[in-house]
């Protein structure tokens, strides 16, 4: 039987980028991981935190390519997006990249002020903010505008949204407004309940702000659930967009900008492939020849890249426990954690990750299903998004099978809740932030140690 190394090199190009293999043992952006592991043991929250700056510096170079290509003359900015994962170190890392920031909570406002306090945000940074408001977080974006974050800029969700930030701001603003996309035709809904509708944006536009003293529109916003992809549905939507975009440049000069939101994907099998300059590409290309069609200026455009942002730089590594022979075809690994806690993504969206093993590449290979800890009957992994089964190496119990599952990066803390009370009360695991200094030494940091019962026991109300 041919070993797992062998099954891995012939059915994907192999080694990749952020993927080799060095005496049977996986490496991760270089990172040694059975070093990690025993150093830290399992299970384990991991962040390569230089891939959040490098994917930043990739997208920014996509946009800056189209641009000279196409000669376009509007700007680029990178937003991120913080709901993917709003952790400092997160937040830190790509702020100094160069990005700006994205909000959709008011709990995200004292997030900024912590930012701005420590010197890694500034008032001029950009603050676009998203999402249906509560009366709190209109309150903390009156009060941004007030105390001089000049770039704070409310992107109004509904049509009486606007009437807080009239009341509330103490002098002239900028807003946005986002324009309610048609959802995919296989979707349960018609339009997105986010966002107003195209047929109201323009009298929208003459009756409520055209005339204000204060506020002034600046962004036209759009976003696709489904994300960025070389689809008859993308394209449709996007065109859609910009020709509204021009019909209300010509009644409105400072409108200068448009927001396509997020939707970059990210790798989640060996045999991902995604021509991220292409589509950047042709997304400049449509809304050039849009303008031009229409005589009307270019728009400055805004991205919310979020899950590419952060995705790619996280991993998350589990011993297997035991291996269980429950008939003559179906063979557990048990592992050490939960996917419904620590990936929950896997059990609510059937979403697939990078699944590799850590260790014991030279031994032959076998399929396997993957379980988890809790007693939910979903709590497992048993395919892969090029296939439909999983394989990894065939060990005895003399072995310890060590496996990772990688760019869990963005959103899986926040769906999982991070720090609180899950399914079983599994708890959250430790996180290691791994670095290379300017001579590429790699340095780790605990972030956090596993989440203990003392926590627990206080969140449940048996102490205090």
């Amino acid at each position: 039987m041919k070993s797992y190394i062998d099954l891995i090199e012939q059915t994907f190009e192999f080694p990749q980028e952020e993927f080799t293999v060095n005496n049977n043992e996986l490496h991760f952006h270089g990172v040694p991981l059975m070093e990690i592991i025993k150093e830290y043991g399992t299970p384990l929250k991991l962040t390569y935190l230089p891939k959040i700056s490098q994917n930043i510096k990739k997208a920014s170079e996509y946009f800056k390519n189209a641009f000279e290509k196409h000669n376009y003359k509007g700007s680029y900015t990178y937003c991120y997006c913080t709901k993917s994962s709003h952790f400092s170190f997160v937040l830190e890392e790509a702020l100094k990249a160069g990005v700006h920031i994205e909000t959709s909570s008011s709990f995200d406002i004292p997030i900024i002020r912590s930012l701005n306090e420590k010197g890694q945000l500034s008032k001029q940074h950009y603050i676009v903010c998203n999402g249906f408001k509560r009366p709190l977080y209109k309150q903390y974006i009156n009060e941004l505008i007030n105390d001089g974050f000049e770039n704070t800029v409310p992107v109004l969700d509904n049509l009486s949204e606007l009437e807080a930030y009239e009341e509330g701001a103490k002098k002239p603003f900028k807003v946005g407004i986002r324009i309610a996309s048609d959802e995919e035709p296989n979707f349960e809904f018609y339009t997105s309940r986010l966002g107003i509708r195209y047929n109201n944006i323009v009298d929208y536009y003459k009756e409520k702000i055209a005339p204000s003293k204060k506020a002034s529109l600046k962004m036209l916003h759009f976003f696709i659930n489904t994300g960025i992809k070389d689809t008859a549905y993308y394209w449709s939507e996007l065109s859609r967009f910009v020709y509204k975009y021009c019909e209300l440049k010509k009644i409105c000069p400072e409108l200068d900008t448009i927001d396509i939101g997020g939707g970059f994907p990210i790798k989640t099998s060996l045999g991902f492939e995604y021509d991220y300059q292409y589509m950047v590409d042709q997304i400049v290309e449509n809304i050039q020849w849009i303008c031009e069609k229409n005589n009307v200026e270019v728009p400055n455009i805004f991205t919310e890249f979020g899950s590419y942002t952060v995705g790619e730089s996280g991993a998350t590594i589990y011993s297997v426990l035991d291996q269980k022979l429950q008939n003559d075809k179906e063979l557990w690994y048990m592992i050490d954690g939960s996917f419904i806690t620590h990936l929950p993504d896997v059990w609510g969206l059937n979403q697939k990750f990078v699944l590799l093993a850590v260790n014991n590449w030279e031994e032959p290979f076998h399929k396997v299903n993957m379980g988890g800890l809790t007693c939910d009957s979903q709590d497992y992994y048993n395919s892969e998004a090029h296939s439909f089964e999983v394989f990894l190496p065939n060990v005895g119990p003399q072995k310890q099978q060590y496996i990772g599952f990688f760019h869990t990066g963005a959103y899986q803390e926040s769906l999982g809740g991070y720090g609180g009370i899950q399914h079983c009360l599994i708890p959250a695991p430790k996180h290691v932030l791994i670095n290379k200094d300017n001579s590429g030494k790699i340095t780790t940091e605990l972030f956090a140690e596993e989440q203990n019962s003392e926590s627990m026991l206080k969140l449940l109300g048996y102490k205090k």
